[in-house]
């Protein structure tokens, strides 16, 4: 069997590489993209390999992977299946689109879907879009190679939701990996992308050109935050690889010439002895990458900081989310403000190069005051970079679940949407000020940080100009001060669409 493994983005978050740092595609179609490599159709690729089946990647990053070129393909090479990996709900209209233009082209090739948002919605998604066959819910290792080698009897497939003509058959849930180190090393080289480091999420900022990829070392978390859904696709469950597995793939990456890689674990610093194994298995190998990871404050493994700065680690992103114990509470984060000021001293005490800060605004009960005093609070932390961004309520999440309670959100009318808060909660203050609040608390942040640490303040803003051009790192220290003109009308629950509500009325309205 012949798969096609699509990777489908969201155009938002990457950014193509700018021409004077060689972003021109080489002459073999190479491209130079900022953007996290997708694992999850690399992780794929191998696992069906090892089934005995091929499998051709694509990621829509890349100027020839769009849908066109992927519909010539599949009239070229006529894949047997053809399967649609995406993140979330901004990319759905996307994958939609590609799977009804993919499915003109080749009627009787079975679209498979897979992914978070797939997972989460797969029921809904197949009575929607009729371009899509079946949805594969949780994991793919082992799911996508037993979908291929049952083509023809699809219902004995655990985990599979799919099309049996004008019926949509749910098969029995099928479990959670238990053993991660069962499957071979994510496939690296298939793609003609060079992926490039740079900020978190869609900000365009380059840190390296170090080649760059991408390790996922544990699966889960065991915590309920609001607003993240991980928790619910991965059953409020944390799995690991062992250390052993962990660096043969990072002396395969150290051998293939990779010296920046991230690992996208949702809490990579959980245990404090598999840390050790891993850290002091880089350093006793010599391996020359420099890495990152995230983790939460509130981990007994902080205290492995030292040793993660001898092994090469140099950021460290940390959720902080807000700088008010009132808000860290609505929020449901059972960490302190005493432990997130802890966690980033030692980051930054014991040797870790760039600490980052993940906050949100614009929860439940939160003031213009606490906006701001989360801005102060970030100013007095040590962080080298930070992001602040709206709080958003995706199905999935207790923050939704709360939500279809309170009458807000119908579950079944609004399953494919995504909320900002302050649009439909009259509990959290309106998008105006919400936006206000943020233009004005970058300032302070901004004149804090110059007073109070200016000598990291330049050397952060040196890095940034090793590639990047002045006028581009003016347009980026710029941007939060920026009104932003909305270019549609955002999203809102069909009960407020129905009633035809002014925003004051809406708001007005809202069950609080």
């Amino acid at each position: 069997m012949l798969v096609f493994l699509i990777y489908v983005r969201d155009d938002n978050y990457y950014h193509p590489l700018p021409v004077e740092l060689g972003g021109k595609p080489t002459k073999d179609g190479r491209v130079k993209v900022m953007a996290f490599p997708p694992l999850g159709i690399q992780t794929l690729a191998p696992a069906v390999r090892q089934h005995g089946h091929q499998a051709l990647l694509f990621d829509t990053c890349h100027p020839g992977m769009k849908t066109e070129h992927i519909a010539k393909a599949i009239e070229a090479e006529h894949p047997d299946v053809i399967a649609l990996s995406f993140l979330s709900t901004t990319t759905y209209p996307a994958v939609k689109k590609m799977a009804r233009r993919l499915k003109s082209v080749s009627p009787l090739t079975p679209v498979i879907t897979g992914g978070p948002f797939a997972t989460i919605n797969a029921l809904n998604i197949l009575k929607e879009c009729s371009a899509i066959d079946a949805v594969g819910v949780g994991e793919g290792e082992e799911l996508l190679p037993d979908y291929l080698d049952h083509l023809n009897d699809p219902g004995s497939v655990a985990g599979l939701v799919w099309r049996k003509g004008a019926e949509i058959v749910k098969n029995p849930p099928r479990p959670l990996i238990q053993d991660l180190d069962q499957f071979p090393y994510p496939d690296r080289l298939s793609l003609p992308i060079d992926y490039v480091e740079s900020l978190p999420l869609d900000v365009p900022a380059v840190l390296s050109l170090d080649r760059f990829c991408t390790m996922q070392t544990s699966r889960g978390c065991p915590y309920n935050c609001i607003y993240c859904d991980i928790p619910y696709v991965m059953q409020h469950r944390w799995r690991s690889r062992s250390p052993q597995h962990v660096l043969g793939e990072m002396q395969q990456l150290n051998d293939l010439g990779y010296r920046s890689i991230y690992l996208t674990d949702d809490h990579f610093i959980m245990k404090r002895k598999r840390i050790m194994e891993i850290c002091n298995g880089i350093i006793d190998r010599k391996l020359e990458f420099h890495w990152g990871c995230e983790g939460r404050v509130d981990s007994l493994a902080v205290d492995q900081m030292r040793l993660m700065a001898r092994a090469h680690c140099q950021f460290l992103a940390f959720g902080i989310e807000s700088g008010t114990q009132k808000t860290l509470d609505r929020l449901n984060k059972r960490q302190s403000l005493k432990q997130i000021e802890h966690a980033v001293t030692e980051a930054k005490r014991q040797g870790i190069t760039r600490v980052h800060g993940f906050f949100l605004i614009g929860s439940p009960g939160e003031s213009e005051k606490d906006i701001l005093e989360s801005f102060r609070f970030a100013a007095r932390l040590q962080l080298d970079t930070f992001g602040f961004n709206r709080l958003c309520a995706y199905r999935g999440t207790p923050l939704w679940r709360e939500y279809v309670d309170q009458g807000i959100i119908d579950d079944d009318l609004d399953w494919h949407k995504w909320f900002k808060c302050s649009d439909i909660d009259s509990t959290v203050l309106p998008s105006k000020v919400v936006n206000h609040a943020r233009m004005k608390g970058y300032g302070l942040l901004f004149i804090l940080r110059i007073f109070l640490r200016p000598v990291k303040t330049f050397r952060l803003i040196r890095t940034f100009g090793r590639y990047m051009k002045k006028s581009d790192i003016f347009k980026l220290l710029s941007s939060p001060f920026k009104r932003r003109t909305l270019t549609h009308k955002p999203d809102l629950p069909n009960k407020m669409t129905e009633a035809g509500l002014s925003e004051p009325e809406r708001r007005g309205n809202n069950a609080g």
